[in-house]
């Protein structure tokens, strides 16, 4: 079931409700530059074992209008709250993935995690993507510059170049052109605005704020979302459980797909 629900006036966000009739619901928030459609392995695991999965292509991005502005966390989490109130959803796992995964993070802390029971997060950018004062552990501000300035200067190379690094295992020709197209989908201005979110939002105050169980699922061979990330939101958010993949990278949901549902399916 399709659905376009209004987040702002002049704003739609598309989401793909799989197996309405679900007895647990899973509702997952992709990663940058992709749409809910990165997800597909997870719902033709899921949808069979009787989950509902709720898939969003954030604004920009997907099937989602793409407005110039409203691409920082707040504006992003507060769509994600639009979803859930027109659904009228409750007692779901909210799950992220990347960017999705910290914009899930400050939906949490700005929305007392409004209708969710519990939290899943996979390579996420907390608490913070780049590296700051008393966190040196994430990338460079200068490598996110990079990517932007590439952006404008040739959007479909700065994507296949972040193809290249996404996954640990090796992907087929055809696999990597499919995922090259969803971040194709996404608008340029959209995929720009995010970029430089990355640079200004940090969620360390957001993390102590997480109050119901969490996994965090993250591929020590990531190298947008480097493993100590993950190490720093398990120490943060009280509760919550790191799970180690051991032969994975940023795309962890593909690279071990099979021991990815059964975790993720077993928390839900």
């Amino acid at each position: 079931m399709e659905h376009w629900i209004r987040v702002e006036p002049n704003v739609n966000v598309y989401v793909n409700d799989i197996n309405p009739l679900g007895r647990k619901t899973i509702v997952f928030i992709h990663g940058w530059p992709a749409n809910h459609k990165m997800f597909e392995y997870q719902y033709n695991s899921l949808v069979p074992l009787g989950y509902r999965c709720i898939g969003i292509d954030m604004r920009g991005f997907g099937n989602s209008d793409k407005p110039l502005d409203g691409y920082n966390y707040n504006r992003l989490a507060d769509d994600i709250r639009c979803v859930i109130g027109a659904l009228g959803l409750r007692d779901i796992t909210l799950a992220g993935h990347s960017t999705g995964g910290a914009v899930t993070i400050r939906y949490m802390a700005r929305h007392n995690g409004y209708g969710v029971s519990k939290l899943a997060l996979f390579a996420s950018a907390a608490p913070s993507l780049i590296q700051r004062p008393g966190f040196p552990y994430g990338t460079t501000k200068e490598a996110i510059e990079q990517i932007i300035q590439a952006t404008y200067q040739d959007r479909p190379k700065m994507l296949r170049d972040f193809g290249e690094q996404f996954f640990y295992q090796k992907v087929s020709e055809p696999f990597s052109d499919w995922f090259f197209q969803l971040g194709l989908q996404a608008a340029s201005w959209s995929t720009i605005a995010v970029s430089r979110a990355w640079i200004a939002e940090e969620l360390f105050v957001d993390l102590p704020k997480v109050h119901v169980p969490t996994l965090i699922l993250h591929g020590i061979h990531d190298q947008v979302c480097l493993y100590p990330l993950a190490v720093a939101q398990n120490q943060g958010i009280r509760n919550s459980v790191l799970v180690p993949f051991e032969n994975s990278g940023h795309g962890l949901f593909y690279d071990e797909r099979e021991r990815f549902n059964r975790e993720l399916s077993r928390f839900a």
